[in-house]
């Protein structure tokens, strides 16, 4: 896919929103066993009537965790028909009025117009657009905002005292999408949003002997965002991808793919936490250093922890992926640490796959 002029400039990831059941809960579990510090809060005691929000950060990364006070509401609806799942992937911009009229100027629908919102600190402009499922695309204009978060939030302060995992930004998010429909979105991130096709992966680089996705990676022009689109294939059973749309109940955020600069230190530290990760298949480390040859750390080390490894023409990478982080076997994350490398595990998918299904057939949905 050839590069175009890139018409919708992102600096980054803003945020990520949650809609959940319990937002203070959720909030406290990623502070206890991912180390996130508290940021901001907006509930009844800030002007908010049908929901609560809480705000966690480490390094580059913000989480937001909303969850109502209402019986019947869009955060309730989302959360009766999701389970806990993300609902909005904010990207932060320089002027939000130009990224929703050059978006929907090209097909989006509109989930909000640009909206100013301000306090003392400042004033910030948000806008969004929907994609894929129930999730949306947020504008964040900040320039001209020196807050904690966003006006309508105040400064949440705790004496939960966090310690960081080394947790510094996100490197990718993964949307999970129908049958047939990965070319669509595809379609639409090139030419609604102006991305390129990074790499694409099809069935058969993608499967095991029983089940087989095709996923696609798009990003934008300075590569700082990356999605990776992946559809089901068909197979014997029942794939990771039919799984989540079954539970999900429609398309998707499957993972988040969060970056660091010590990977065993932090797979370490969140082991310790009670995090549980894939279990790598017998068989692995007896053969990883043939395919990807020689690699800074002790191999020993990696095995003992569960971490892949994968080599690309640029370098290596090193990665893991939790279990289900909750009730329904969906949403999960993933630990990268980058050597070069700028793919995204290739090599590993039939690891990663059969350690999946391992999973799924505890679950007793691997059919």
């Amino acid at each position: 896919m050839e590069k175009t002029h890139d018409f919708l400039p992102l600096n980054g990831t803003d945020y990520i929103e949650f809609y959940v059941g319990n937002s203070k809960q959720a909030a406290y579990f990623y502070q206890t066993a991912f180390g996130f510090k508290p940021l901001a809060y907006a509930g009844l005691e800030t002007g908010l009537t049908d929901r609560t929000s809480y705000v966690v950060e480490q390094g580059k990364i913000r989480l937001m965790f909303t969850s109502s006070l209402k019986g019947e509401n869009e955060v309730s609806r989302h959360a009766i028909n999701h389970g806990d799942g993300v609902k909005a992937i904010a990207l932060w911009v320089d002027d939000a009025t130009k990224a929703w009229n050059e978006t929907t100027s090209r097909g989006a629908k509109s989930y909000l117009s640009p909206t100013e919102l301000k306090d003392v600190d400042g004033k910030v402009v948000v806008s969004g657009i929907h994609i894929y499922g129930e999730t949306v695309h947020l504008f964040v204009e900040r320039n001209d905002y020196k807050g904690a978060f966003l006006p309508g939030f105040r400064k949440w302060e705790t004496h939960n005292i966090t310690v960081p995992t080394g947790l510094k930004y996100v490197d990718h998010m993964v949307g999970n999408v129908g049958w047939g429909e990965m070319n669509k979105w595809v379609d639409f991130y090139a030419n609604v949003m102006g991305f390129n096709q990074l790499i694409s992966f099809d069935d058969k680089d993608i499967s095991t002997e029983y089940t087989a996705l095709m996923s696609k990676v798009m990003c934008n022009g300075n590569e700082r965002i990356k999605f990776p689109i992946n559809e089901p294939a068909e197979g014997l059973k029942k794939s990771q991808v039919e799984e989540y749309l079954d539970f999900y109940g429609t398309s998707g955020v499957q993972h988040i793919a969060m970056e660091t600069d010590d990977i065993i230190g932090t797979v370490s530290d969140l082991k310790s936490r009670g995090i549980e990760f894939l279990e790598v298949p017998e068989g692995y480390y007896e053969i990883v250093t043939d395919r990807v040859g020689d690699i800074e750390e002790d191999i020993r080390n990696l095995q003992k922890l569960g971490i892949l490894v994968d080599r690309d023409e640029e370098g290596y990478l090193l990665q893991i992926f939790t279990k289900p982080l909750v009730d329904r076997p969906t949403l999960f994350f993933e630990i990268i640490q980058r050597k070069g490398a700028r793919s995204f595990g290739k090599g590993n998918f039939k690891a990663l796959f059969e350690a999946i299904e391992l999973e799924q057939s505890k679950r007793g949905t691997l059919q």
